[in-house]
């Protein structure tokens, strides 16, 4: 359970940091170093950007319960 959990948790990170890079980005920050500036010319759709905040905060969710689940986990593990 506590290796399902971990792997749960980095796959989730994984994927918090590529879409939170994903977003497009409101000025010259990080988001535009990676091509966030090239993908905003092509004209990107607002329900686009409507799924990837959907999808962003489900992963941060399932990263939330992950974080929550190992720690009570581990937590009784030790006590």
């Amino acid at each position: 359970m506590k290796l399902a959990l971990s792997l749960l948790l980095i796959i989730t990170s994984v994927l918090m940091i590529l879409l939170v890079l994903l977003h497009k980005g409101k000025g010259s920050g990080l988001s535009d170093l990676f091509g966030g500036g090239i993908s905003s010319t092509y004209g990107g759709s607002s329900v686009v950007e409507r799924n990837l905040d959907r999808i962003t905060i489900v992963v941060g969710g399932l990263w939330f319960a992950s974080v929550v689940a190992l720690s009570l986990l581990l937590k009784s593990q030790f006590s």
